[in-house]
């Protein structure tokens, strides 16, 4: 064998060996003049993940809407936190921990790069965050101009009282349904003076008419209490609750068909609070509950939201302060790829038909 057919049969080897690490279509390129060596290398995705600048899931970084679908957006904000702040970080280390995400679902088969326009549109950072409602006010006009443009939003807080400003823009036509994972209902009232902390959002968003009770069903609830009554708001609208005792009678598949049950095929947002998870997959966040459901529990019930009609998505309460060595951030950010898949389903189905 000459040098060339040596340099030839090198080349195939490590073509076969980077393939099964995920990087397709490794075409060698002769042609000096090209910049990168493989083809596959055109896409930032399938680059190695310590290179390049970190955004949601190596998406590419816009700031201008046209033409896109689907906005990765990051809402570094904890000013409703009522005890643990920390998850104003939350943005940057979902960010970093993303890297780890590739273009495909393995499970559900989902490439959401493929099917929808997918980029990271930066921060609703506030320039006021000393201040609670004019903080949310700023936070609502960043996604109202999302919401404008038609693109469809996947988030990273910041703590849960970010999801209130986030459906007052994509509730602007007329209540959505809602898919809520959490140890807390979160709909609560009055705390410290304040009525829109992070212990109440989904109760301001009935009142403002921005969900519709009847079709929310919130999952994962437990912990102790100073008042049984705390979450009477959530019975006495209608909400469906599936407190944790009840999640493990039922399992993930009956989970799963009650959410389709409770919320239908009219529009819908998924909100996930990593609190929802029990403290051993996610401890840096701001009110951990021990007995939550698993990761891959949370996995399972994510993918079963496939074929609502779901109009955007969160996670929540990822506070890296409490977590040094980055696991809840990568929770965070396996989380929101499993919902950036079955919102890109969503919208794509939605266009075809």
């Amino acid at each position: 064998m000459g040098s060339s057919d040596r340099f030839e049969s090198g080349l195939a080897k490590t073509a076969k060996k980077t393939a099964s690490f995920g990087v397709e279509l490794l075409t060698t390129k002769n042609n000096e003049d090209d910049m990168y060596q493989y083809d596959a290398y055109e896409d930032p995705i399938q680059r190695p993940r310590y290179t390049g600048l970190p955004t949601f899931m190596r998406a590419p970084f816009r700031e201008d809407y046209a033409d896109l679908d689907i906005g990765l957006v990051g809402v570094p904000f904890d000013g409703g936190v009522t005890n643990r702040t920390g998850a104003r970080h939350g943005p940057r280390e979902i960010r970093n921990q993303s890297s780890l995400m590739r273009r495909r679902n393995q499970s559900s088969g989902i490439s959401p790069h493929d099917i929808c326009t997918v980029a990271d549109v930066g921060d609703a950072w506030v320039q006021s965050p000393f201040h609670l409602e004019k903080s949310l006010g700023e936070i609502q006009t960043f996604f109202s101009g999302l919401h404008e443009a038609g693109v469809v939003p996947v988030s990273a807080g910041g703590d849960h009282s970010v999801t209130l400003p986030i459906l007052r823009a994509v509730a602007k036509d007329g209540p959505v349904g809602l898919v809520h994972f959490d140890a807390h209902c979160d709909t609560g009232d009055d705390y410290l003076g304040s009525k829109f902390h992070h212990g109440a959002p989904f109760r301001r968003a009935v009142e403002e008419e921005l969900i519709d009770p009847k079709r929310t069903i919130q999952m994962g609830i437990r912990g102790s209490l100073n008042d049984l009554d705390q979450w009477k708001f959530s019975h006495d609208t209608g909400m469906r609750v599936i407190y944790m005792d009840e999640f493990y009678e039922l399992g993930v598949k009956s989970v799963i068909q009650e959410i389709h049950r409770v919320v239908g095929q009219e529009p819908c947002y998924l909100t996930f609070d990593v609190d929802g998870l029990d403290p051993v997959y996610a401890a840096g966040t701001g009110t951990p509950e021990v007995g939550g459901f698993s990761t891959v529990e949370a996995q399972l019930m994510i993918r079963g939201c496939r074929d609502l009609n779901l109009v955007g998505g969160d996670v929540v309460e990822v506070a890296p302060p409490f977590d040094p060595s980055g696991n809840t951030a990568l929770t965070g950010a396996t989380m929101m790829f499993e919902i950036l898949c079955v919102v890109a389903d969503a919208l794509a189905k939605r266009r075809s038909a």
